[in-house]
């Protein structure tokens, strides 16, 4: 069974030969019992690295790879992180399916070549975080706003390692979904405080990853 057409297949295999510079590596995680889309991530990702010799992928299980799981800060599946010569930050959790392919395929590029379509000054916003972040953006494969949102969160995180991004396939995560009282998407948190709901511009949301870093005032 195979997950992308051979129209789809033929335009990727161009695509990619075009675009990817540096070899990518594509870490799933999956496990046996109770992951529905387990076998689909499995197969997405053996798919595109078939089509082009930069892309290796290399599969762990969740609950027998302990190791691994907490060296990648990985704790539920499926997930997908993205590796170029240093670590990403970035994860999927979820297969990257609809609209969140584009997303997934824009990391792929954009860690291979080791640049982001940030601005210059997002870009110095950006350089200036020295205290840890957490992002996460929760998603649907129909939603056609998310996946700028989830490539921006990726993209902050390529360029400081304080930041981390996980993007969330809300479908796959109902517990989440409730957790997080997600009720539109795309749904942001950052650093399990500050909520966006909706598309933000480029400089509006560094700005807010911004003011989650900085400290509270204190009166008195």
């Amino acid at each position: 069974m195979t997950i992308l057409s051979d129209k789809q297949r033929s335009s990727l295999k161009s695509e990619l030969s075009q675009k990817l510079v540096n070899p990518v590596t594509l870490t799933v995680f999956t496990q046996e019992f109770e992951c529905n889309y387990c076998r689909e991530t499995r197969e997405l990702t053996a798919e595109l690295a078939s089509l082009n010799d930069k892309i290796r992928v290399q599969v762990f299980d969740l609950l027998k790879d302990k190791e691994q799981a907490s060296t990648y800060e990985v704790d539920k599946v499926p997930a997908i992180i993205i590796e170029g010569e240093k670590r990403s930050r970035s994860k999927f959790y979820g297969v990257p399916a609809g609209y969140e392919f584009s997303t997934f395929l824009n990391d792929i590029v954009q860690i291979s070549r080791g640049e982001t379509e940030l601005s210059p000054e997002t870009r110095k916003v950006l350089s200036t975080i020295a205290a840890p972040v957490d992002i996460k953006v929760f998603v649907t494969p129909t939603c056609p706003y998310c996946p700028r949102m989830a490539s921006l969160a990726h993209q902050f995180a390529m360029e400081n390692d304080k930041i981390k991004a996980d993007t969330i396939e809300v479908n796959e995560f109902p517990q989440l979904a409730i957790k997080y009282n997600v009720m539109g998407v795309p749904k942001t948190v950052i650093n399990e405080s500050v909520e966006i709901v909706g598309m933000q511009p480029e400089e509006e949301f560094v700005r807010q990853i911004k003011t989650a870093t900085e400290p509270s005032p204190t009166y008195g």
